[in-house]
Protein backbone atom coordinates (compact mmCIF):
# COMPACT_ATOMS: atom_id res chain seq x y z
CA UNK A 1 0.00 0.00 0.00
CA UNK A 2 1.08 3.31 -0.99
CA UNK A 3 1.36 6.18 2.03
CA UNK A 4 -2.53 7.57 -0.02
CA UNK A 5 -3.58 4.54 0.44
CA UNK A 6 -2.70 4.13 3.73
CA UNK A 7 -4.00 7.66 4.84
CA UNK A 8 -7.54 6.82 3.09
CA UNK A 9 -7.64 4.03 5.29
CA UNK A 10 -6.72 5.42 8.66
CA UNK A 11 -8.81 8.58 8.53
CA UNK A 12 -11.90 5.63 7.64
CA UNK A 13 -11.31 5.11 11.69
CA UNK A 14 -13.31 8.13 13.41
CA UNK A 15 -10.67 8.24 16.53
CA UNK A 16 -11.74 11.33 18.44
CA UNK A 17 -9.73 11.54 21.67
CA UNK A 18 -13.07 10.57 23.45
CA UNK A 19 -13.70 7.23 21.89
CA UNK A 20 -11.51 4.28 21.45
CA UNK A 21 -8.35 4.25 19.15
CA UNK A 22 -8.20 0.15 18.91
CA UNK A 23 -9.23 -0.41 15.48
CA UNK A 24 -6.64 1.44 14.04
CA UNK A 25 -4.29 0.46 16.67
CA UNK A 26 -5.13 -2.86 15.38
CA UNK A 27 -4.80 -2.55 11.70
CA UNK A 28 -1.35 -1.10 12.26
CA UNK A 29 -0.48 -3.88 14.74
CA UNK A 30 -1.65 -6.44 11.88
CA UNK A 31 -0.12 -4.62 9.21
CA UNK A 32 3.29 -4.07 10.98
CA UNK A 33 3.29 -7.83 11.38
CA UNK A 34 2.40 -8.88 7.88
CA UNK A 35 6.35 -8.33 7.44
CA UNK A 36 7.55 -9.97 10.85
CA UNK A 37 8.01 -6.68 12.90
CA UNK A 38 7.27 -7.38 16.84
CA UNK A 39 5.00 -4.63 18.03
CA UNK A 40 4.32 -3.73 21.95
CA UNK A 41 0.74 -2.72 22.77
CA UNK A 42 0.45 -0.11 26.02
CA UNK A 43 -3.15 -0.09 27.04
CA UNK A 44 -4.79 2.35 29.36
CA UNK A 45 -6.36 1.60 32.94
CA UNK A 46 -9.38 0.84 30.70
CA UNK A 47 -8.16 -1.07 28.15
CA UNK A 48 -9.77 0.77 25.71
CA UNK A 49 -7.23 2.46 23.52
CA UNK A 50 -3.58 1.82 23.48
CA UNK A 51 -0.22 2.84 22.05
CA UNK A 52 2.11 1.03 19.80
CA UNK A 53 5.90 0.54 20.07
CA UNK A 54 7.86 -1.06 17.61
CA UNK A 55 11.33 -1.45 16.81
CA UNK A 56 12.39 -2.09 13.43
CA UNK A 57 16.47 -3.67 13.36
CA UNK A 58 18.83 -4.63 15.21
CA UNK A 59 17.52 -4.12 19.45
CA UNK A 60 21.75 -3.11 21.06
CA UNK A 61 22.29 0.03 19.92
CA UNK A 62 20.21 3.18 20.31
CA UNK A 63 18.21 4.08 16.87
CA UNK A 64 15.79 7.33 15.78
CA UNK A 65 12.25 7.12 16.71
CA UNK A 66 9.18 8.38 14.79
CA UNK A 67 6.49 9.53 17.03
CA UNK A 68 3.04 10.27 15.63
CA UNK A 69 -0.52 10.60 17.46
CA UNK A 70 -3.49 8.85 16.19
CA UNK A 71 -6.68 10.72 18.06
CA UNK A 72 -8.04 13.40 16.08
CA UNK A 73 -10.17 16.39 17.02
CA UNK A 74 -14.16 16.34 16.80
CA UNK A 75 -16.18 17.29 14.29
CA UNK A 76 -19.55 18.34 15.76
CA UNK A 77 -20.55 21.60 14.86
CA UNK A 78 -17.84 21.96 11.82
CA UNK A 79 -19.71 22.45 8.29
CA UNK A 80 -17.43 19.75 6.36
CA UNK A 81 -18.54 19.45 2.81
CA UNK A 82 -17.70 16.16 2.65
CA UNK A 83 -17.62 13.40 5.11
CA UNK A 84 -14.52 14.06 7.58
CA UNK A 85 -13.93 10.25 7.86
CA UNK A 86 -13.88 9.51 4.03
CA UNK A 87 -10.77 11.15 2.23
CA UNK A 88 -11.13 12.90 -0.61
CA UNK A 89 -8.45 14.32 -2.69
CA UNK A 90 -9.52 17.21 -4.64
CA UNK A 91 -6.99 19.97 -6.19
CA UNK A 92 -4.09 18.00 -5.07
CA UNK A 93 -5.19 18.01 -1.55
CA UNK A 94 -6.46 14.94 0.63
CA UNK A 95 -9.75 16.17 2.74
CA UNK A 96 -10.32 14.54 5.47
CA UNK A 97 -9.95 14.48 9.29
CA UNK A 98 -6.65 14.22 10.86
CA UNK A 99 -5.29 14.08 7.53
CA UNK A 100 -2.63 16.92 8.66
CA UNK A 101 -2.61 16.41 11.83
CA UNK A 102 -1.61 13.94 12.51
CA UNK A 103 -2.38 10.69 10.33
CA UNK A 104 -0.53 12.04 7.07
CA UNK A 105 2.88 11.77 8.71
CA UNK A 106 1.75 8.11 10.23
CA UNK A 107 0.81 6.87 6.78
CA UNK A 108 3.96 7.56 5.04
CA UNK A 109 5.82 5.65 7.90
CA UNK A 110 3.67 2.48 7.22
CA UNK A 111 4.90 3.02 3.63
CA UNK A 112 8.43 3.35 4.12
CA UNK A 113 8.30 0.23 6.53
CA UNK A 114 6.84 -1.93 3.61
CA UNK A 115 10.85 -1.50 2.13
CA UNK A 116 12.41 -2.03 4.76
CA UNK A 117 15.44 -5.12 5.11
CA UNK A 118 15.62 -5.15 8.78
CA UNK A 119 18.52 -7.19 8.45
CA UNK A 120 20.24 -4.55 6.87
CA UNK A 121 19.59 -1.83 9.04
CA UNK A 122 22.81 -0.84 11.17
CA UNK A 123 20.92 1.84 13.36
CA UNK A 124 17.20 0.86 14.51
CA UNK A 125 14.02 2.55 13.68
CA UNK A 126 11.59 2.90 16.28
CA UNK A 127 7.51 3.57 15.72
CA UNK A 128 5.54 5.07 18.24
CA UNK A 129 1.71 6.01 18.06
CA UNK A 130 -0.18 7.60 20.82
CA UNK A 131 -3.26 8.02 21.84
CA UNK A 132 -5.22 11.25 23.39
CA UNK A 133 -2.43 13.74 22.91
CA UNK A 134 -5.24 16.12 21.45
CA UNK A 135 -6.21 16.42 25.20
CA UNK A 136 -3.30 17.27 26.68
CA UNK A 137 -0.69 14.67 25.68
CA UNK A 138 -1.97 11.99 27.89
CA UNK A 139 -1.41 8.52 26.38
CA UNK A 140 2.26 8.79 25.50
CA UNK A 141 3.08 9.03 28.78
CA UNK A 142 2.40 5.11 29.61
CA UNK A 143 4.63 4.24 26.83
CA UNK A 144 6.91 6.58 28.13
CA UNK A 145 6.77 4.40 31.68
CA UNK A 146 7.68 1.28 29.26
CA UNK A 147 10.87 2.75 28.07
CA UNK A 148 12.25 4.53 30.84
CA UNK A 149 13.92 1.33 32.54
CA UNK A 150 15.32 0.01 29.28
CA UNK A 151 18.65 0.18 29.48
CA UNK A 152 19.07 1.00 25.15
CA UNK A 153 16.56 3.87 23.87
CA UNK A 154 16.39 5.85 20.90
CA UNK A 155 19.24 8.72 20.23
CA UNK A 156 16.98 10.91 18.22
CA UNK A 157 12.89 11.60 18.29
CA UNK A 158 11.16 12.59 15.41
CA UNK A 159 8.07 13.79 16.37
CA UNK A 160 5.87 14.20 13.29
CA UNK A 161 3.40 16.82 13.83
CA UNK A 162 2.48 19.55 10.53
CA UNK A 163 5.51 22.02 10.29
CA UNK A 164 5.63 21.95 6.62
CA UNK A 165 8.44 19.78 5.99
CA UNK A 166 10.32 22.19 8.13
CA UNK A 167 12.22 20.97 11.05
CA UNK A 168 11.30 22.40 14.24
CA UNK A 169 13.69 22.39 17.07
CA UNK A 170 11.67 24.07 19.71
CA UNK A 171 7.90 24.79 21.04
CA UNK A 172 6.02 26.19 24.18
CA UNK A 173 4.98 24.13 27.06
CA UNK A 174 1.60 24.25 28.97
CA UNK A 175 0.05 24.64 32.34
CA UNK A 176 -3.65 23.79 32.64
CA UNK A 177 -4.93 24.49 36.08
CA UNK A 178 -8.27 24.87 37.69
CA UNK A 179 -8.99 27.37 40.41
CA UNK A 180 -11.50 26.61 43.49
CA UNK A 181 -12.80 29.93 45.12
CA UNK A 182 -14.56 29.33 48.54
CA UNK A 183 -16.75 32.17 50.10
CA UNK A 184 -19.38 32.40 52.20
CA UNK A 185 -23.16 32.23 50.99
CA UNK A 186 -25.87 34.68 51.91
CA UNK A 187 -28.74 36.20 51.19
CA UNK A 188 -28.32 38.95 48.63
CA UNK A 189 -29.93 41.52 50.67
CA UNK A 190 -27.02 40.73 53.14
CA UNK A 191 -24.25 40.96 50.55
CA UNK A 192 -21.97 42.62 53.13
CA UNK A 193 -22.10 39.86 55.55
CA UNK A 194 -21.14 36.95 53.69
CA UNK A 195 -18.16 36.56 50.91
CA UNK A 196 -18.58 36.56 47.12
CA UNK A 197 -16.77 33.55 45.54
CA UNK A 198 -17.02 35.29 42.18
CA UNK A 199 -15.63 38.23 43.80
CA UNK A 200 -12.70 36.09 44.95
CA UNK A 201 -11.94 34.53 41.37
CA UNK A 202 -12.23 38.04 39.63
CA UNK A 203 -9.24 39.58 42.38
CA UNK A 204 -7.06 36.59 41.10
CA UNK A 205 -8.07 36.68 37.71
CA UNK A 206 -7.16 40.65 38.04
CA UNK A 207 -4.07 39.45 38.92
CA UNK A 208 -3.83 36.57 36.40
CA UNK A 209 -4.01 39.44 33.71
CA UNK A 210 -1.62 41.83 36.07
CA UNK A 211 1.01 39.08 35.33
CA UNK A 212 0.39 38.71 32.10
CA UNK A 213 0.88 42.21 31.37
CA UNK A 214 4.27 41.89 33.28
CA UNK A 215 5.86 38.80 31.05
CA UNK A 216 4.98 40.69 28.49
CA UNK A 217 6.61 44.14 29.48
CA UNK A 218 9.57 42.74 31.13
CA UNK A 219 9.84 38.73 30.65
CA UNK A 220 11.94 36.51 28.68
CA UNK A 221 11.13 37.14 24.57
CA UNK A 222 11.89 34.95 21.92
CA UNK A 223 11.04 36.58 18.19
CA UNK A 224 11.33 33.42 16.54
CA UNK A 225 7.53 32.68 17.82
CA UNK A 226 4.83 34.11 16.96
CA UNK A 227 3.54 35.52 20.57
CA UNK A 228 7.07 36.02 21.66
CA UNK A 229 6.92 35.65 25.41
CA UNK A 230 4.84 33.11 28.13
CA UNK A 231 1.20 33.86 27.96
CA UNK A 232 -1.37 33.35 30.80
CA UNK A 233 -4.74 33.05 29.51
CA UNK A 234 -8.33 32.23 31.59
CA UNK A 235 -11.00 30.16 29.43
CA UNK A 236 -14.12 28.80 31.08
CA UNK A 237 -15.64 30.40 34.93
CA UNK A 238 -18.78 29.17 36.45
CA UNK A 239 -20.27 30.26 39.65
CA UNK A 240 -23.64 31.27 41.85
CA UNK A 241 -26.29 29.12 41.89
CA UNK A 242 -29.02 32.38 42.12
CA UNK A 243 -29.07 35.74 41.44
CA UNK A 244 -30.61 36.53 44.99
CA UNK A 245 -28.30 34.24 46.33
CA UNK A 246 -24.29 35.44 47.53
CA UNK A 247 -22.07 32.73 45.68
CA UNK A 248 -20.11 30.23 48.30
CA UNK A 249 -18.55 28.49 45.03
CA UNK A 250 -16.65 29.54 42.08
CA UNK A 251 -14.25 28.07 40.22
CA UNK A 252 -12.24 28.42 36.62
CA UNK A 253 -9.83 27.18 34.42
CA UNK A 254 -6.52 29.02 33.32
CA UNK A 255 -3.56 28.12 31.22
CA UNK A 256 0.25 29.22 30.71
CA UNK A 257 2.30 28.86 27.46
CA UNK A 258 5.67 28.74 28.38
CA UNK A 259 8.94 29.94 26.38
CA UNK A 260 11.38 27.31 27.73
CA UNK A 261 13.09 30.20 29.48
CA UNK A 262 9.99 30.90 31.94
CA UNK A 263 9.41 27.69 34.57
CA UNK A 264 5.25 27.54 34.60
CA UNK A 265 5.85 26.35 38.21
CA UNK A 266 7.04 29.80 39.48
CA UNK A 267 4.44 31.60 37.80
CA UNK A 268 1.76 29.22 39.71
CA UNK A 269 3.31 29.82 42.86
CA UNK A 270 2.98 33.67 42.24
CA UNK A 271 -0.62 33.18 42.08
CA UNK A 272 -0.87 30.70 45.05
CA UNK A 273 0.76 33.29 47.24
CA UNK A 274 -1.86 36.03 45.50
CA UNK A 275 -4.62 33.59 46.74
CA UNK A 276 -3.54 33.79 50.15
CA UNK A 277 -3.37 37.23 49.92
CA UNK A 278 -6.48 37.79 48.59
CA UNK A 279 -7.93 35.22 51.38
CA UNK A 280 -6.32 37.16 54.67
CA UNK A 281 -8.51 39.78 55.04
CA UNK A 282 -11.97 37.53 55.88
CA UNK A 283 -9.51 34.90 57.84
CA UNK A 284 -10.43 36.07 61.03
CA UNK A 285 -14.46 36.40 60.78
CA UNK A 286 -14.43 33.72 58.24
CA UNK A 287 -12.10 30.95 58.48
CA UNK A 288 -13.47 28.51 55.69
CA UNK A 289 -12.86 31.31 53.24
CA UNK A 290 -10.00 29.92 50.96
CA UNK A 291 -8.62 29.63 47.01
CA UNK A 292 -6.83 26.36 46.11
CA UNK A 293 -5.17 26.20 42.58
CA UNK A 294 -5.04 22.92 40.97
CA UNK A 295 -2.90 21.75 37.89
CA UNK A 296 -5.25 19.32 35.93
CA UNK A 297 -2.44 18.91 33.20
CA UNK A 298 0.92 19.82 32.34
CA UNK A 299 3.76 19.01 28.76
CA UNK A 300 7.20 20.59 29.02
CA UNK A 301 8.53 22.96 26.35
CA UNK A 302 10.89 21.56 23.72
CA UNK A 303 14.15 23.36 23.54
CA UNK A 304 16.47 21.34 21.28
CA UNK A 305 20.17 23.28 20.78
CA UNK A 306 20.71 24.09 17.33
CA UNK A 307 24.16 22.64 17.25
CA UNK A 308 22.84 19.31 18.87
CA UNK A 309 23.34 15.73 16.74
CA UNK A 310 19.78 15.53 15.76
CA UNK A 311 19.70 18.68 14.14
CA UNK A 312 23.00 17.85 12.49
CA UNK A 313 21.86 14.70 11.10
CA UNK A 314 18.49 15.64 9.62
CA UNK A 315 20.49 19.15 7.82
CA UNK A 316 22.64 16.22 6.14
CA UNK A 317 19.51 14.32 5.21
CA UNK A 318 17.81 16.99 4.05
CA UNK A 319 20.42 19.16 2.55
CA UNK A 320 19.61 22.07 4.27
CA UNK A 321 22.59 24.24 5.80
CA UNK A 322 20.92 26.26 8.37
CA UNK A 323 18.21 26.41 10.49
CA UNK A 324 17.95 29.82 9.82
CA UNK A 325 15.85 29.36 6.71
CA UNK A 326 13.32 27.66 8.43
CA UNK A 327 11.01 28.62 11.01
CA UNK A 328 12.46 27.06 13.69
CA UNK A 329 10.40 27.48 16.75
CA UNK A 330 6.46 26.46 17.21
CA UNK A 331 3.81 28.13 19.50
CA UNK A 332 1.71 24.74 19.53
CA UNK A 333 2.71 21.64 21.83
CA UNK A 334 3.89 18.50 21.38
CA UNK A 335 4.90 15.11 22.69
CA UNK A 336 8.39 16.32 21.60
CA UNK A 337 9.14 18.03 25.24
CA UNK A 338 7.80 14.53 27.18
CA UNK A 339 10.24 12.76 25.15
CA UNK A 340 13.06 15.06 25.95
CA UNK A 341 12.50 15.72 29.26
CA UNK A 342 11.48 12.41 30.77
CA UNK A 343 13.83 9.92 28.27
CA UNK A 344 16.73 12.36 27.54
CA UNK A 345 16.19 11.74 23.81
CA UNK A 346 17.13 14.54 21.22
CA UNK A 347 14.14 15.44 19.34
CA UNK A 348 12.85 17.69 16.68
CA UNK A 349 9.16 18.52 15.27
CA UNK A 350 9.40 17.56 11.50
CA UNK A 351 6.05 16.78 9.32
CA UNK A 352 4.03 17.32 6.36
CA UNK A 353 0.79 19.57 5.99
CA UNK A 354 0.22 23.28 7.74
CA UNK A 355 -0.64 23.13 11.55
CA UNK A 356 -2.95 26.55 10.18
CA UNK A 357 -5.32 23.55 8.44
CA UNK A 358 -5.30 21.69 11.52
CA UNK A 359 -8.83 21.24 13.45
CA UNK A 360 -10.54 22.89 10.93
CA UNK A 361 -13.65 21.57 9.04
CA UNK A 362 -12.60 20.31 5.73
CA UNK A 363 -8.98 19.98 7.08
CA UNK A 364 -6.41 19.01 4.29
CA UNK A 365 -2.91 17.60 3.69
CA UNK A 366 -1.49 18.84 0.15
CA UNK A 367 -0.41 15.59 -1.71
CA UNK A 368 3.57 17.34 -2.19
CA UNK A 369 3.36 17.09 1.44
CA UNK A 370 2.95 13.85 1.54
CA UNK A 371 5.20 13.01 -1.56
CA UNK A 372 7.82 14.89 0.42
CA UNK A 373 7.50 12.87 3.49
CA UNK A 374 7.77 9.84 1.81
CA UNK A 375 10.65 11.17 -0.16
CA UNK A 376 11.98 11.93 3.18
CA UNK A 377 11.97 8.97 5.38
CA UNK A 378 13.48 6.82 1.90
CA UNK A 379 16.32 8.76 2.56
CA UNK A 380 16.51 8.12 6.50
CA UNK A 381 16.24 4.53 6.25
CA UNK A 382 18.81 4.57 3.70
CA UNK A 383 20.92 6.58 6.47
CA UNK A 384 20.11 3.95 8.77
CA UNK A 385 21.67 0.88 6.75
CA UNK A 386 24.83 2.95 6.48
CA UNK A 387 27.27 1.68 9.29
CA UNK A 388 28.49 5.53 9.68
CA UNK A 389 25.26 7.29 9.53
CA UNK A 390 26.02 9.76 12.20
CA UNK A 391 23.77 7.88 14.68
Amino acid sequence: MQSRDLLNKLISFPTISRDSNLELIDFIDAYLKDFGFKTNLIFNAEKTKANLYAVIGPNDKPGVMLSGHTDVVPVQGQKWTSDPFVMREEDGNLYGRGSCDMKGFIASVLAVVRSIDASKLATPLHLAFSYDEEIGCIGVRRLIDTLRPLIIKPKFCIVGEPTMMQPVIAHKGKTAARVHCYGVEGHSSLAPQAVNAIYLATELIHKIRSTQQSLADSGAHDHHYDVTHTTLHVGTISGGVALNIVPAYCTFDFEIRNLPADDPLEIIKQLQQACCDITEPYKAKHPDVAMEIEVTNEYPALNTAAESDIVTFIQQLTGANTLGQVPGKIAFGTEGGLFNRELGVQTIVYGPGSITQAHKPDEYLAVDQLDRCDYFLAKLIIALYQPNSGL
